[in-house]
């Protein structure tokens, strides 16, 4: 349940704060992409670089970073539109009363307030304090409040004493996050979804073809996001540079007239996007042996191929969401605008070669999202810049 998702995590300053290193990676050999934010009594138990490391992301403590951190300051909302689930472990009885009365002092419990994801918070903290009357009642306020609460065990305790607050084992930790994102239901839940990527190829003989650099990162990017936004998800590929997950369905082509041929058993899909990098030109004669090349001719006839994108603007069904994307090196937003009337789209998602860290192969991406009445644009991962671009259209 936790493959593809999207956490932060949450942590505060208790003796239990080096144990959240653990869970991290847990979270990580499950499938979740984590970032950590940190109250700052919780950087005199565990550096912000044991985090920063093994999240890859910088770590959140301050509202008003100091110098030589990042100067976003809307990073907590930012984080908290980004999140699938937000998880506080350990919690200490300071922050929990934070929460339960909407104190917003740092990082960490300003991101609770903007957070749209459930939140799952472990109380950690000594056995004396967890049964007292004030940690209690928080308890209470935030579970009336719509929080999850995963209760602490007990045991021998950093103070000498025996008692209930320990942190919860890793496993249960995740056992209750695997069971919370899995009782969401995504804004695509029951939706059939088709997307298309990476390149096509146009045989010359067998062992020659037209193509393009397409990896197919951002098509399967793609494929992951509406999978998990709750779809049932088919993703038609040619022949891809990276490993698709094990948990996609996938169907595999190689030519133009392939694809098209798998994209016509899939039309009444509830959204189809076109992310594959499609040829526009086959050539009219294919060899059946290897064209030697004392007797091959100087030129290769071509012919256009099928126009893919328009056949399914034509034949598009009532509520169904048509998604295509355009790869220019002049004119983007022109062009792209031009293809989003012509090809009857919902939606066209357009990217320029030109642009630094984008385009064929690069695992970053600068993308306009065009509709019909709006114009976004998007720079990051390409895995988080589908996600945001499908949050965008269906939440």
């Amino acid at each position: 349940m936790l493959s593809g998702k999207r956490i932060i995590l949450g942590v505060t300053g208790g003796i239990a704060a080096y144990k959240a290193a653990f869970l991290l990676r847990e979270f990580q050999k499950a499938g979740a992409e984590v970032r950590v934010t940190m109250t700052p009594s919780a950087t005199r138990f565990v550096g912000l670089e044991t985090f920063a490391s093994l999240s890859g992301h910088e770590v959140a403590v301050d509202i008003f970073p100091e110098k030589g951190q990042s100067s976003e300051w809307t990073r907590h909302i930012n984080w908290g539109e980004w999140a699938d689930l937000f998880v506080i472990a350990p919690c200490t009885a300071n922050t929990l009363a934070k929460i339960a009365t909407g104190i917003s002092d740092n990082m960490l419990t300003s991101t609770v307030l903007a957070a749209r994801s459930p939140i799952l918070i472990c109380p950690t903290m000594d056995g004396e304090m967890y049964e007292s009357p004030g940690v209690s009642k928080n308890l209470q306020t935030i579970q009336e409040q719509g929080y999850h609460v995963l209760e602490p065990d007990s045991g021998y305790l950093a103070s000498g004493l025996e008692g209930k607050g320990r942190l919860p084992e890793v496993e249960d930790i995740l056992e209750k996050a695997s069971d919370i994102i899995g009782s969401i239901e995504g804004p695509l839940e029951g939706k059939k979804v088709i997307v298309t990527a990476g390149p096509t190829r146009e045989h010359i003989d067998p062992v020659r073809f037209i193509s393009n650099p397409s990896s197919g990162k951002m098509g399967v990017a793609m494929a992951q996001a509406a999978q998990s936004l709750g779809a049932d998800v088919t993703l038609i590929h040619g022949p891809l540079s990276i490993s698709i997950p094990d948990d996609l369905h996938s169907v595999s082509i190689v030519s133009t007239a392939d694809l098209f041929e798998a994209v016509k058993e899939f039309q009444d899909a509830d959204v189809i996007i076109m992310a594959a990098a499609v040829s526009d030109f086959t050539p009219v004669e294919v060899h059946q042996n290897k064209v030697k090349k004392l007797s091959a001719a100087s030129e290769i006839k071509l012919q256009q191929t099928q126009d893919i994108l328009a056949w399914l603007g034509d034949h598009k069904k009532e509520d169904q969401v048509l998604i295509g994307f355009a790869m220019e090196t002049e004119n983007l937003l022109e062009n792209a605008s031009s293809k989003l009337e012509k090809k009857k789209a919902d939606y066209i998602i357009a990217n320029s070669l030109r642009d630094k860290g984008a385009g064929f192969e690069a695992d970053t991406n600068t993308v306009h999202l065009l509709g019909k009445e709006s114009e976004q644009t998007f720079q990051g991962s390409k895995k988080d810049i589908a996600v945001e671009i499908l949050n965008t259209i269906f939440r």
